[in-house]
C-alpha cells in the first residue's frame, strides 16, 4: 500500500507578473512503513514539494496541475487529493499535523522563541486531538522521552535558545509525532548538525519508525545520510525526476549523469592524494592569481612557525537577575590550555562539535575577544609579534595580516553596500591606494575568485550562495594576509557549489602561498583541505596528528568517535548507529580512564606518539594499546 502517490505534479509561482513553472510533471510513491529520500541541490524544488504535499504553498505560487492522492491507513476511505483542497479548509488542517507531520531545516527559527517546548507541543496535540490538559501533559512528557530527553518534566518548561541544536531538532521531532502521523515529512533534518547529533537523529527516527510503522519522506542533499536511511530514492533537478529507484539501484547502478556528478561532488576518505572534486558545473574560468611577493626574510624564519599558540584560555560567565535581587552566576571554560603550531603554507584543520570552542579560539587569534591567558606569536619573517599584547595602532595595522571567511555568507555581507563598497571598504579602511587604484584592485579580486567585473554593483541578495561565499573569499584577500581563517566556510552550501569552493581555496592557497586554519564538524572537508588536523573536545586538543595519520590510525575516543558517525555514500558501509557516538561522543564518562583527568585533579598531557602525532592522556599512559 502506497500512503502518498504523486503524479504529474505541476507547480508554478507568479513573480512580477511573470509565471514560471518551478515543478514539472513530478511523480513517485511513498510505500506505508518506508523512507523514500528525494535528492537534490537547492533550488531543485525539493523543498517546494514538501510544501504543497502540507498545504503550505506561498501566495505566489500554486499546484497547476497533476494530483497529490494520500491514503491514510486508519481510515479505509477512497484516497484523498490534496492539491484539490483549498490551502486553509478543514480537510488539509485536519491532515496537517495530525496524519502528516513536518520537521523542518532549521529548528530556531521553526519553535516560537516565547513559549516553552511543552507548550508548543501542547498546541499540535490539542488541535488535533482534544483532550485534558494532565492527560496531554502525559503524553507529551512521554513522546519527550522517546524522542531522548534525559529529564522530559523539566525539558517540558524549557524555552528553544536553553537547548541545543540537537535537542531542538529533537522536540521538532516531538512535534511532529505527538500525533502519531502515517507520513513524516524531514525537510533536510540534519544539515546543520555535527556528525555525532545527526547520528543520534537519524537513529531516534529509525527507531521511531520501526515503532509506529510510519513513512518518511527524507529531503537532503546528503548522500552520505541517504545511504544509510533510505529504502528508495528520487533525484530530482530543477523541477524534473532525472533518476529513481531503490536505494540498492541508484548507489550500485548510476545511469543518469547527473547522478553520477553528485556522488563525484561529494568530498570522501578515499580520495588519492592530489584527487580533486570534480563540480557538477565549473564556476567562470579564471587565470591565476598573482603570486604574492615575498619580502626578504631573516635567516631561521622560514623554520619558524606563522603563527604559534601557546596556553590559551577563555572563560564566559553568564548571569541572571531574579526577583529581589538575588542572582545566580556561572563560569563556562570554552577554551582551556590550548596549544598548536601553524606553519607557512600549510592548511590545519580545526575539528570538533559544536560547543567544543573551535570558533572561540579564532576569534582569540583575531583579538576579537579577549584571551583570560595564554600567548599568540605570529612570525611575519623579520620579527615575532605578540599578537595579544598588541594595542592601538599596532594593532591595527596587524589586523591586515590575518584575515577571516564566516560560516554564512548571507549575514556575514552587508545588504545595504554593493559588491563594489564591500571589497574596496578594507582597502579603504587600512588606506591601500586611492580611487582608481582600488578599483583596478576590486576587479582583479573579482578575477581571482571566478566572479565576472560587471557583477560589481550588484547587492549580495541577487548572488546564489557559492557566489557570496566567493564574494566573501575575495574580501578576505583584499589586503594580501598571510593567514586565512575559514570557520566553517562550506557548511550551508550543497555538495555541488561546496566542491566548487573548496577547489577555489586549494588553488588560490597553492598559487598565493596562503597559510590556512581551517574549521570544521565536516570531516571530509578536512579530510580534502587539511595537511594537518586538530580535534577539540570539551575546549582541549585532544589529539593532534597529520591528516594521514589521523584517518588511519586514530587514539583518542573522541576522534574515534567523529569517525564512526560520518555517513559514507556506500551501501557497503553503512553507519553503526549505535556505536556511533553512545551518550555523546564529548562525554567523559563513556572514555577509557587513562584519557580522563586524575580525581586529585592531576591535568592531562600531551603524549607524543611520533610523525607529529600527539594525544591528550595520562602522563605515562601506553595509549597505543586502545589504538
Amino acid at each position: 500500500m502506497n500512503i502518498l502517490e504523486i503524479n504529474d505534479l505541476r507547480i508554478g509561482f507568479t513573480v512580477h507578473g511573470l509565471a514560471r513553472d518551478v515543478v514539472k510533471g513530478v511523480s513517485f510513491r511513498i510505500p506505508a512503513g518506508k523512507t523514500v529520500a528525494l535528492v537534490g541541490e537547492s533550488g531543485s524544488g525539493k523543498s517546494v514539494i514538501s510544501q504543497a504535499i502540507m498545504g503550505l504553498l506561498p501566495r505566489a505560487g500554486g499546484v497547476t496541475g497533476g494530483e497529490i492522492l494520500f491514503r491514510d491507513p486508519e481510515a479505509p476511505v477512497a484516497p484523498i487529493d490534496i492539491a484539490s483542497l483549498p490551502s486553509e479548509g478543514k480537510e488539509i488542517r485536519e491532515l496537517r499535523g495530525g496524519r502528516i507531520g513536518m520537521i523542518f531545516q532549521e529548528p530556531m527559527s521553526s519553535l516560537s522563541p516565547v513559549h516553552t517546548i511543552g507548550n508548543q507541543i501542547e498546541e499540535a496535540l490539542l488541535l488535533h486531538r482534544p483532550m485534558p490538559k494532565p492527560q496531554a501533559r502525559e503524553l507529551i512528557t512521554a513522546m519527550l522521552k522517546r524522542v531522548g530527553f534525559k529529564d522530559p518534566v523539566r525539558a517540558y518548561s524549557f524555552y528553544p535558545f536553553e537547548l541545543s541544536g540537537g535537542l531542538r531538532q529533537r522536540a521538532m521531532l516531538a512535534m511532529a509525532l505527538i500525533c502519531e502521523p502515517a507520513l513524516l515529512i524531514a525537510d533536510e533534518p540534519t544539515t546543520a548538525l555535527d556528525v555525532t547529533i545527526q547520528a543520534q537523529v537519524l537513529d531516534l527516527m529509525r527507531e521511531l519508525q520501526a515503532e509506529m510503522g510510519m513513512a518518511i519522506l527524507l529531503i537532503t542533499h546528503d548522500l552520505g545520510v541517504v545511504a544509510n536511511m533510505a529504502d528508495e530514492v528520487v533525484v530530482i533537478y530543477h523541477g524534473e525526476i532525472m533518476e529513481s529507484g531503490t536505494a540498492e539501484d541508484i548507489f550500485r547502478r548510476p545511469q543518469h549523469p547527473y547522478l553520477k556528478a553528485l556522488l563525484n561532488a561529494s568530498p570522501h576518505f578515499d580520495m588519492q592524494e592530489g584527487e580533486r572534486l570534480v563540480a557538477l558545473r565549473e564556476a567562470r574560468p579564471r587565470a591565476p592569481a598573482t603570486p604574492k611577493q615575498e619580502p626578504p626574510r631573516r635567516a631561521g624564519a622560514q623554520e619558524e612557525p606563522l603563527l604559534a599558540v601557546r596556553h590559551l584560555r577563555k572563560t564566559y560567565t553568564t548571569g541572571s537577575t531574579r526577583f529581589f535581587g538575588k542572582s545566580t552566576k556561572s563560569t563556562v571554560l570554552a577554551v582551556d590550555d590550548v596549544s598548536f603550531d601553524i606553519r607557512r603554507g600549510e592548511c590545519l584543520g580545526l575539528v570538533g562539535e559544536s560547543g567544543c570552542g573551535k570558533t572561540t579560539v579564532s576569534k582569540l587569534i583575531m583579538r576579537a575577544v579577549t584571551a583570560d591567558s595564554g600567548e599568540v606569536w605570529f612570525d611575519d619573517g623579520s620579527r615575532r609579534i605578540d599578537v595579544l599584547g598588541l594595542k592601538g595602532e599596532e594593532l591595527r595595522n596587524f589586523r591586515t595580516r590575518i584575515q577571516m571567511i564566516f560560516q554564512d555568507p548571507v549575514s556575514s555581507l552587508s545588504p545595504r553596500m554593493t559588491v563594489m563598497n564591500i571589497l574596496r571598504e578594507p582597502l579603504a579602511i587600512h588606506d591601500r591606494g586611492e580611487g582608481a587604484e582600488q578599483k583596478a584592485r576590486v576587479k582583479a579580486l573579482m578575477e581571482d575568485v571566478g566572479l565576472d567585473a560587471r557583477f560589481l554593483n550588484r547587492y549580495p541578495h541577487s548572488f546564489s550562495g557559492g557566489q557570496r561565499q566567493r564574494i566573501g573569499i575575495a574580501r578576505a584577500l583584499a589586503l594580501d594576509p598571510e593567514l586565512i581563517i575559514c570557520d566553517e566556510p562550506v557548511s550551508a552550501l550543497d555538495v555541488s557549489v561546496q566542491a566548487q569552493v573548496l577547489n577555489l581555496l586549494k588553488d588560490l592557497q597553492a598559487e598565493r602561498g596562503l597559510t590556512f586554519l581551517f574549521i570544521s564538524h565536516n570531516l571530509a572537508v578536512v579530510n580534502y583541505m587539511a595537511d594537518r588536523i586538530a580535534v577539540m573536545a570539551n575546549g582541549r586538543i585532544v589529539e593532534l596528528a597529520p591528516r594521514h595519520i589521523l584517518f588511519t590510525a586514530p587514539v583518542h575516543p573522541y576522534t574515534k568517535a567523529l569517525l564512526k558517525s560520518v555517513p559514507f555514500a556506500d551501501l557497503d558501509r553503512k553507519l553503526d548507529f549505535k556505536l556511533a557516538a553512545p551518550g555523546g561522543a564529548s562525554d567523559m564518562r563513556h572514555w577509557p580512564a587513562c584519557f580522563r583527568p586524575e580525581d586529585d585533579g592531576e591535568r592531562l598531557a600531551h603524549l607524543d606518539l611520533g610523525s607529529g602525532h600527539l594525544v591528550l592522556a595520562r602522563q605515562g599512559a601506553d595509549v597505543r594499546e586502545l589504538a
